[in-house]
């Protein structure tokens, strides 16, 4: 099976690695990090680098692709090369599937046109004027889109892919083997759990980032 995942300057670490750590232990996985241009790509800290180990020009078909988020979301809405190529792998794939602002990508690419769709919390406007019907909920399954709230949720997601490829048992087993049980210090998750006044504080000041 092959699995591809988007790469690109500015994007989140966990969006790509969270459901890595799941979908590369699928049966018969072959897993590719793609990007426009083979070679390290910065991610939204400038700490980490990811290898491309291909550049998306070498890929013309793939069973899953995967497109994470991060403030970079917005070069690749306004690179036509990156859209089209987002396109031409879902007319491919099995599964097409992002995490958090990744939605974005797919709804500019067209995948996400009149579907139900999430993202990160404070880009649901974003994703609705960009075709989609936006939601909350953490992962949304249309079809074979499937798309995940802000970050962590990717792992849900790819948690639940797994369950549809391999079954439940294969699904859970890899859970525990990644002791995936959350149990933060906070109940502060959400924007309907969090406090009021750091909701708009983290509010503006991604609004302000983007």
């Amino acid at each position: 099976m092959k699995i591809t995942v988007l790469l690109y300057d500015n994007m989140t670490a966990l969006d790509a690695i969270g459901p890595y750590e799941i979908l590369s232990r699928l049966p018969s996985a072959e897993l590719t990090f793609a990007a426009e241009k083979e070679g390290i790509v910065r991610t939204d800290t400038g700490f980490l680098g990811l290898q491309a180990t291909a550049a998306t020009s070498d890929i013309d078909s793939t069973d899953i692709l995967l497109v994470p988020g991060g403030p970079g979301d917005r070069q690749v809405r306004e690179n036509p090369e990156l859209l089209n190529w987002v396109a031409r792998m879902h007319e491919t794939t099995q599964w097409t599937t992002s995490v958090c602002t990744g939605s974005l990508i797919l709804a500019a690419a067209g995948v996400l046109d009149g579907l139900e769709a999430t993202t990160h919390w404070t880009s649901l406007d974003t994703l609705g004027s960009l075709g989609a019907r936006p939601t909350l909920k953490r992962v949304v399954e249309q079809g074979k889109v499937i798309t995940a709230a802000g970050v962590s949720a990717g792992i849900d997601m790819a948690l639940r892919l797994t369950q549809i490829i391999a079954g439940d048992d294969y699904a859970q087993t890899l859970q525990l083997g990644i002791e995936y049980d959350p149990q933060p210090p906070f109940d502060a998750g959400s924007p309907e759990k969090a406090p009021q006044h750091l909701v708009q504080l983290l509010r503006d000041t991604m609004l302000d980032a983007r």
